[in-house]
């Protein structure tokens, strides 16, 4: 009978997957105070210990039960038992490793799968200069081979490290052979059909993230590009430079638009209206004329 994987035995009891995450951090806080011989620990110390906030690790634990004595703490060799039990450690978990290049011989090799209960069960490639070779004392099989691994070894956890461009069709060929659980540190996104977890590792994003936070403390923000602003216009004692409004620009041109005089039109009205104003003067001296005989005598203007 093939094993459920503990992601959907944790949601099946209502823990929330943002808790699921949180007890490895606690574990492995839990696991080295165990290694020390440190008989009970305090919320606060394990919230420390672990980075998180105590309120926080008092709500993950109540999700799966009161641990804790008051004025005491936590049996740190019994927290370890229950966290490991929660998340399905206390038993064996056979995985296959698919695409046996550097990432994938450096995770052959890592020794800590075996100490937390999980157990690699094959290697497996597709390229023929790798196929034969071995990683961690264990042969690394052909892709063709992947079917048959699963069935035997109920296997139901796969891990993907081929490069992107195969990452996609090897999870294909992973969820057909039944396995329900998939860790991809391929730099890409997988689709999966609904009941299969996947967990991304991408190693560059986390190094984008760290470059951001860098350059944030060295105070090396992006600026802003400097918007371009029209240049003022020249000003004199006698008429005082005008601001530059762009409200009072739109509303201009919406009244041109709206009585449909064009600025062309407006200055030579402005100019005939000037130069009318400049003769006025002029006829009103000429208003009256003398005859030849004397005689004053009013003239109209034309």
């Amino acid at each position: 009978m093939r094993r459920t994987p503990v992601g959907r035995q944790t949601r099946a009891r209502g823990i929330p997957e943002a808790t699921v995450a949180r007890l490895p951090l606690y574990l492995r806080a839990l696991t080295a105070l165990s290694e020390r011989s440190v008989p009970t620990v305090s919320s606060e110390e394990l919230a420390a210990a672990a980075g998180v906030n105590s309120a926080k690790l008092r709500k993950d634990f109540s999700y799966l039960g009161s641990y804790g004595t008051r004025g005491v703490g936590y049996d740190v060799e019994y927290l370890v038992y229950q966290i490991s039990r929660e998340l399905g450690l206390t038993q064996d978990w056979p995985v296959v490793i698919v695409g046996i290049g550097n990432l994938g011989h450096a995770l052959a090799n890592y020794g800590g799968f075996a100490s937390r209960g999980f157990r690699v069960a094959a290697l497996l490639d597709a390229d023929p200069a790798v196929v034969g070779s071995t990683a961690a004392g264990l042969p690394v099989r052909h892709m063709d081979e992947l079917e048959s691994i699963v069935e035997s070894q109920q296997v139901s956890i796969g891990v993907i490290t081929t490069p992107p461009g195969a990452a996609q069709q090897v999870c294909d060929r992973l969820v057909e052979a039944g396995v329900t659980s998939i860790l991809n540190f391929a730099p890409t996104v997988l689709t999966v059909p609904d009941g299969v977890d996947v967990r991304k590792v991408d190693l560059s994003i986390e190094l984008q993230i760290l470059a951001f936070h860098e350059q944030r403390k060295a105070g090396e923000e992006p600026e802003d590009e400097p918007e371009d602003e029209p240049a003022p216009l020249p000003s004199t004692a006698a008429t005082p430079a005008r601001s530059s409004n762009p409200v009072r620009a739109a509303a201009a041109k919406l009244r041109r638009a709206a009585t449909g005089a064009k600025p062309e039109a407006k200055a030579e009205k402005g100019k005939a209206q000037q130069a009318e104003g400049a003769e006025a003067p002029a006829r009103a001296k000429g208003a009256e004329r003398v005859n030849p005989e004397g005689e004053r005598r009013a003239v109209m203007p034309a």
